[in-house]
């Protein structure tokens, strides 16, 4: 017989709900990963609804990254990043392909070497950071170009989100999806224009 009322099985079973002191240190807490939620949309900056979103997330009291690999701004990166509403740490490449053009990327390979190590650069700071287990959200805004544009390794994305250490949700946006990051996401959208 189930009961669902839980005051009528506690008030009735009262010995039957009792946890024994001694016990208690044996316990263990396991704390569930958040989801993983995939935007994919077939152009660049659509996402304009994932940050206003971070921004109400943290107005709420969540704390919240959110990284951009593929925008950059005036002395960005992880060492200045934009704090807002008290909870949202938004962090761009210090060095990033927006800035610039592409031939002018092309054709000057210090310059492109410099884009592809601050990108890399901030999936690092990432890594800790999902691994770290101290934001309620993070979101990872087109890691799915750094993918393509070998800067950032398929597999080491997969093992990070496989070993991450949060109870928040991971947010990642992108044109070109792997098949292998597809299958890890609870929850997939596709913005259309």
């Amino acid at each position: 017989m189930v009961i669902s009322s839980s005051n009528h099985y506690s008030k009735s079973n009262l010995d039957n709900v009792k946890i024994i002191p001694e016990n208690k240190k044996n316990l263990k807490r396991f704390t569930q990963n958040g989801q993983i939620q995939i935007y994919q949309s077939s152009y660049r900056g659509s996402y304009s609804s994932i940050i206003r979103d971070s921004l109400r997330n943290a107005a709420l009291g969540r704390k919240v990254l959110l990284v951009q690999f593929m925008k950059g701004g005036v002395n960005q990166g992880t060492a200045n990043a934009v704090k807002l509403c008290g909870n949202l740490t938004w962090i761009r490449s210090s060095h990033s392909f927006d800035q610039y053009n592409y031939e002018e990327i092309k054709n000057n390979k210090i310059l492109k070497e410099s884009i592809h190590e601050s990108i890399y650069k901030l999936w690092k700071f990432c890594k800790k950071e999902l691994l770290s287990g101290e934001n309620d959200q993070i979101i990872l805004d087109e890691i799915f170009l750094a993918i393509e544009m070998n800067i950032i390794k398929k597999d080491d994305l997969i093992s990070t989100l496989e070993n991450r250490f949060m109870s928040g949700d991971v947010i990642l946006t992108g044109t070109g999806i792997p098949k292998e990051l597809l299958l890890m996401a609870n929850q997939f959208t596709e913005l259309r224009s």
